[in-house]
């Protein structure tokens, strides 16, 4: 368990994981407007440094970066001892990044489906088990960890995809469920088809799924940051997302499993 005897003369900041675009950039942009101090880290440095540059003209807030890519398993610690070092805390841990991929298992290229287990659950894990212990002993503290609507269903030819965000769900719900009483508020955000860089780099290019409403991605860090103030413990963005718990506890899983690869397969 990671301590610190001088913790609590730091200032506190929210932690943005993918910020460098989609819906970890509208977290930040909204969350500057707040006037919330903000940490943001992702892969890309150049387009942190300019949302950065963006969001101190903006709102004034206070925004560090730090360039560091999830699929190193150094990388949660590096992100841990470098906030250390500027003297912050951080009050809000959001785990945005992630990523997916489209194909057949058996087609796909196992070393990118193992950086997707290292970014999207062995990171999340790794950030998560370094900042909860000291925002429990604080008493105070958020976690927004993103999940998806694929996390409540089998998801042929994105399968790994689907897997991970299945845990993402059950962990989140799990230690919201542990850390009740303890002024720490553990949100899982799961969205549905976001306007995001996800198809492309998922390779959805002509899927059928890229023919379904997308929401906003401000719109989901909107409704995530509004449930999380809530002390939601889940967050499903768009009235019809809402249905696909239902649906997923009422029909059969080949009839979902069918669904979904409809969906995804090229």
């Amino acid at each position: 368990m990671p301590t610190n005897p001088d913790i609590s003369t730091r200032s506190a900041v929210t932690l943005i994981t993918g910020a460098s675009a989609g819906i970890g950039a509208e977290f930040a942009r909204l969350l500057a407007k707040d006037g919330q101090a903000l940490v943001l880290t992702a892969r890309r440095l150049d387009r942190l440094q300019a949302l950065a540059t963006e969001l101190r003209a903006a709102s004034g807030a206070r925004v560090e970066v730090i360039a560091a890519d999830l699929a190193d398993k150094d990388a949660p610690r590096l992100i841990f001892d470098k906030i250390a070092a500027l003297n912050l805390q951080v009050g809000t841990l959001i785990n945005n990044a992630g990523f997916g991929l489209r194909g057949a298992f058996a087609e796909q290229p196992l070393d990118r489906l193992i950086e997707m287990l290292d970014v999207n659950i062995v990171a999340l894990t790794r950030l998560t088990g370094l900042f909860l212990p000291l925002m429990i002993a604080r008493g105070s503290g958020g976690i927004i960890n993103l999940s998806s609507i694929a996390a409540f269903l089998p998801g042929p030819y994105m399968a790994v995809y689907y897997a991970t965000k299945a845990y993402v769900l059950s962990f989140s719900q799990a230690i919201a469920y542990e850390t009740r009483g303890t002024g720490v508020v553990v949100t899982a955000v799961c969205p549905g088809r976001t306007q995001s860089e996800f198809d492309e780099v998922a390779d959805l290019t002509g899927a059928r799924l890229t023919r379904q409403p997308a929401m906003s991605g401000r719109d989901v860090a909107r409704l995530a940051i509004e449930g999380h103030r809530a002390r939601k413990s889940l967050v499903i963005t768009g009235a019809m997302n809402k249905l696909t718990p239902l649906g997923s506890r009422l029909l059969p899983r080949g009839v979902l499993m069918r669904v979904a690869a409809s969906l995804q397969r090229k």
